[in-house]
């Protein structure tokens, strides 16, 4: 093998980060692999019961971030015309890919168990502390 067939041997090996630079920006985000994995959970949630499922979360940050999940496509939101209103979010196809995406980190990370995010079984009984495949 030559030298010149070895370098591009090298560089088709190697993956363009490109395409990851603006969804890196989203799924960075503190709340937003929890709240697709919650969504993809249950299938659809409405706003309250993301609100119980995300223990912690604000109001106006969970707001916010459904709001960018939904312009990136990734969620879907509702709405009922009913009195008083209805919403339900779901999951787009690409929020479902991007979900079966993260399972793997969740399973990696679950069976590090080192440093302060240990998983405990009570823990993992609450809503919102595990996910179903």
């Amino acid at each position: 093998m030559t030298k010149e067939s070895e370098n591009m041997d090298k560089e088709c090996q190697q993956l363009c980060l490109c395409p990851i630079q603006g969804i890196i920006d989203i799924v960075s985000k503190k709340w937003t692999l929890l709240i697709i994995c919650s969504i993809g959970n249950y299938e659809k949630l409405r706003f309250n019961e993301l609100m119980k499922e995300l223990k912690g979360i604000s109001p106006k940050t969970l707001s916010d971030t459904l709001k960018v999940l939904e312009a990136e496509g990734l969620i879907e939101k509702e709405i009922f015309k009913e009195i008083p209103p209805r919403v339900e979010y779901t999951l787009k196809e690409d929020g479902i890919e991007l979900r079966k995406a993260v399972i793997p980190l969740i399973e990696w990370a679950a069976k590090r168990e080192s440093g302060s995010e240990k998983c405990y079984p009570e823990q993992c009984k609450l809503p919102g502390h595990h996910i179903q495949p």
